[in-house]
């Protein structure tokens, strides 16, 4: 591989040039390796936050981060695999439905997922609260449950595109998170390293999600969609609203009971639609024609949900962690529910305990914010609108300071908004 000097590529970028192959290669590999020190990435990282990248700068970025690890062979498995990745809201427990649910239908769905910082919940930060279920799979243990019962969530193999992993810790503590390359490449590096044949994002919009404006949301999900073509993942987006929390729950406990209660053909509407849109992108990309509304109703995604808790060590009927503490957010005024602000609501939720400030924090499974209103939902004084639940009773004023600014109360019926805002295919 050619050497290059970090200067040289950094003042590149810097000066509005594009970076060439070799310098790309040279520049991930060596920052892997320790060789180009954090500083020198982290300056790389504004300039291209400043700068922007060319579709071809990205793609082999992508190229170069997946190359840093290893590569899951899938080959083995018969059905077809499609996976999901949301970019993460409030309340956001879609991805523990719809995994079962798209097994359920034929497919083979390789989740691999994280954990949660700040105010959006981690998928193996709720499923922890499941007694005795584990997120950590051996390579092939991953592969024969993907084979077997076709759902596997999990935490990602430390040899994963480990160049994504550093980058990703740099970018947070150096005001870079935001730039569109780097989000796009640190996404799809994952998720075309893992091995999956077809790929559905669901890229949030709104208030609650990182990214606020839709025009942004849509460069992020076409720059996602491209990089996946390239790499001969089939992909496609949907952009979904993420101004008003998804579900009644926003927690890690709380939002694994929301999510047995879909796969048992209840739930709220919201989180049914989504789960359904998404699953039927899904099976579409995989090739299968199957109607998931009908494995709900069956009860085969259910089956399937149980499979995939027992083979991760879990028990799916044992009861699930209840804080300790619940205290009630009441309505001061008569009115309608015009908006619940899902920033708002999520800080409450991470305040009580639900969420965490540093990774190596400790996350409450009890913890969270169950919302008793929508927007449209007419109230009167003193009628509840949240429960705010805790271990720690000391955590709710602050969480009710927050929790009480999401909620806005008027005396006309907002317009109902719309839930799924776009496709990009």
């Amino acid at each position: 591989m050619t050497e290059f000097a970090a200067v040289d590529v950094i003042r590149a970028k810097r000066d509005g040039h594009p970076l060439s192959d070799a310098q790309i290669d040279w520049v991930v590999d060596a920052y892997t390796k320790g060789v180009v020190a954090d500083e020198q990435m982290s300056a790389l990282a504004m300039a291209i936050l400043l700068r922007g990248m060319a579709p071809g700068e990205i793609a082999r970025w992508t190229a170069a981060m997946i190359a840093s690890g290893e590569r899951l062979d899938l080959s083995a498995v018969s059905r077809p695999t499609v996976d999901k990745h949301s970019t993460g809201g409030v309340g956001d427990k879609i991805t523990l439905p719809l995994t079962p649910l798209v097994a359920a239908c034929g497919a083979a769905v390789p989740q691999l997922s994280g954990r949660g910082l700040g105010h959006t919940g981690g998928t193996l930060d709720k499923l922890e609260s499941v007694p005795g279920w584990r997120a950590r799979l051996g390579n092939d243990e991953f592969v024969r449950q993907l084979q077997d019962i076709g759902a596997v969530i999990c935490a990602a193999g430390e040899g994963l595109a480990p160049a994504d992993r550093k980058l990703y810790a740099l970018r947070d503590v150096t005001g870079t998170v935001e730039a569109i390359p780097l989000i796009a490449s640190s996404i799809m590096s994952k998720k075309i390293a893992e091995g999956t044949g077809a790929l559905v994002l669901d890229v949030k919009v709104g208030t609650g999600a990182f990214m606020k404006d839709l025009d942004m949301a849509r460069e992020l999900a076409r720059t996602m969609v491209e990089l996946g073509g390239a790499h001969g993942v089939k992909t496609v987006a949907l952009l979904t609203d993420m101004n008003t929390p998804l579900g009644l729950t926003i927690g890690n406990a709380i939002e694994v009971e929301e999510s047995v209660e879909v796969l048992a053909g209840g739930g709220p509407a919201d989180v049914v639609e989504l789960t359904l849109a998404l699953a039927r992108e899904m099976l579409a990309a995989a090739g299968i024609d199957a109607d998931p509304a009908e494995a709900l109703r069956s009860g085969a995604a259910m089956d399937s949900w149980k499979a995939m808790i027992r083979a991760q060590g879990g028990d799916p009927d044992a009861p699930l962690p209840v804080a300790r503490e619940t205290e009630f957010l009441r309505a001061t005024e008569d009115g309608v529910v015009a908006s619940v602000d899902a920033l708002g609501v999520g800080l409450a939720a991470w305040r009580l305990g639900a969420g965490r400030a540093r990774k190596e924090d400790p996350v409450s499974a009890g913890a969270g914010v169950v919302l008793k209103v929508r927007p449209g939902d007419r109230v009167s004084a003193g009628d509840v609108l949240l429960e705010l639940r805790t271990d720690e009773p000391g955590r709710i004023p602050a969480a009710q300071a927050d929790a009480a600014g999401a909620i806005r109360i008027a005396q006309e019926a907002p317009e109902p908004g719309r839930l799924l805002l776009d496709r990009i295919a």
